[in-house]
């Protein structure tokens, strides 16, 4: 198993632009590709930025659905200890994922809350499987002892509500990064995802909670932030950032949701990681435009349909499906990605962030669900990169933004 150290070290290595190859040792020569990247998976810590189980859990529940067991391969989902397990993922971001519209109904704390204790019950229900992890040395013993950490990230700054004191609270928790924003533009910033514009990029408190998280140890996450917002935050931020789970607008050319190639190299200077979707709306221009398509179909239905209940609509998009289904992508649409990171900025500056969970059925052929790692590095290393690419890759490179943020415990 790699040690911790190791996996800095190889960040702090000779890197650049360029895929480093390696030439196998004699006794390595004869091993496959594909029993390669399987042993690679499993000795290699991998962690995800972004996975979205509390939510979907927390869905299901309020429909009266019964707990899955998350120890064996589920049927629904794309996570799970026996899946995790089989893919080598070891160290998963779980998503505190608070929908907009707690931004005006409130609530949106005693949610966050709420599933920070669901996630930390996972933990008590099967402590053979998931343990807590507050700190990257907490990753590497669980690690060591086969358990997958269970880290946290917010998603949506609007859990802070407008109390600056909840940026410890939630630290104090073990919430070791927080999205700025969700779909919509909350009190800290504006969204990619809204065209209201209503703070030009960050407000003042926004400021002042990048400053606290700084001055705490809690990663700051650019995903979903508008334009504006995310080249403020690279002015103000003192500490490198993530994007927990964004791909590239190089692919998906209008989605200011992925990132243009300013904002990686800026995110570089940053000392930053974008960690890819794979999300096929997020990493395909084909899947990208069927979303669009989608979209219009929907708006369409809804104006000519004013007074018609949701289930019409429904229906609608169903049968809409049904003549226009969505065209995947694949495992190698997010080695393009990679590439492209690794093209402009170097290896050292890109990880995973699959957003499981989180995006529905468009995962792409390949990476259905979290047993889906080994195939992509197999990807990886067919397209010449070494092993300490992929660790790099993996959890290095995270590691050392984290730890970077210096107060993390």
């Amino acid at each position: 198993m790699r040690t911790l150290l190791a996996a800095i070290l190889l960040v702090a290595a000779c890197g650049g632009g360029d895929v480093a190859t390696e030439t196998p040792a004699p006794e390595e020569a004869a091993e496959s590709i594909e029993a390669r990247a399987l042993r690679l998976a499993k000795e290699t810590l991998i962690i995800d930025g972004h996975v979205d189980l509390p939510y979907r859990l927390h869905h299901m529940a309020t429909n009266g659905e019964p707990m899955p067991d998350l120890s064996v391969h589920g049927e629904k989902g794309d996570f799970d200890a026996a899946r995790a397990k089989a893919g080598g993922l070891d160290a998963p971001f779980m998503s505190i994922y608070i929908p907009a519209k707690h931004q005006k109904e409130g609530g949106a704390k005693a949610l966050a809350d709420s599933l920070i204790d669901n996630v930390e019950g996972l933990i008590e229900k099967w402590p053979g499987e998931f343990a807590k992890a507050h700190s990257p040395a907490q990753v590497q013993a669980n690690f060591e002892g086969g358990r997958i950490s269970l880290l946290l990230g917010i998603e949506n700054g609007a859990a802070l509500e407008d109390d600056i004191a909840n940026v410890k609270h939630f630290f104090d928790r073990g919430v070791r990064y927080i999205t700025l924003t969700h779909g919509k533009d909350n009190l800290i910033c504006d969204s990619s995802y809204a065209d209201t514009n209503t703070w030009g990029g960050m407000s003042d408190y926004g400021r002042k909670v990048v400053a606290e998280m700084n001055r705490l140890g809690i990663l700051v996450d650019i995903s979903h932030v508008d334009d504006e917002t995310f080249f403020e935050v690279m002015k103000i931020s003192s500490k490198p950032v993530i994007a927990s789970h964004s791909s590239l607008r190089h692919f998906t050319p209008g989605f200011e949701r992925n990132m243009s190639d300013d904002m990686v190299r800026a995110l570089a200077e940053n000392g930053g990681v974008v960690m890819i979707n794979f999300g096929s709306t997020f990493i395909s221009r084909d899947a990208n435009e069927w979303r669009s398509s989608k979209m219009a179909e929907q708006e369409r239905f809804s104006a000519a349909n004013k007074d018609a209940p949701a289930e019409a609509a429904d229906k609608n998009i169903k049968a809409w499906y049904q003549e226009n289904p969505l065209p995947f992508a694949t495992t190698a649409d997010v080695g393009n990605h990679i590439d492209r990171v690794v093209q402009l900025v170097g290896i050292e500056h890109t990880g995973l962030g699959s957003d499981f969970d989180g995006v529905g059925n468009s995962l792409p052929v390949g990476l259905k669900d979290a047993s889906g790692y080994p195939g992509l590095i197999q990807n990886l290393l067919e397209r010449g990169y070494s092993d300490q690419d992929i660790a790099k890759l993996c959890s290095g490179n995270l590691l050392r933004v984290w730890l970077a943020q210096n107060n993390s415990r």
